[in-house]
């Protein structure tokens, strides 16, 4: 039973190291940048319409 458990807790570290990794590498994609700078501007979108109002 101990082997169980030590092969599962092996195997979730593998599994959160790929995850983070995964994450890593979509963060860091280069083509997602307009993405990223299109939602960085979102906040300010309500203050352009509130002050033609």
């Amino acid at each position: 039973m101990d082997n169980l458990f030590d092969s599962a807790s092996s195997l979730m570290t593998v599994i959160s190291f790929i995850t983070f990794a995964g994450i890593l590498w979509w963060a860091y994609v280069g083509h997602q940048e307009a993405d990223f700078a299109t939602a960085a501007r979102l906040p300010f979108a309500d203050d352009k319409e509130d002050s033609h109002g």
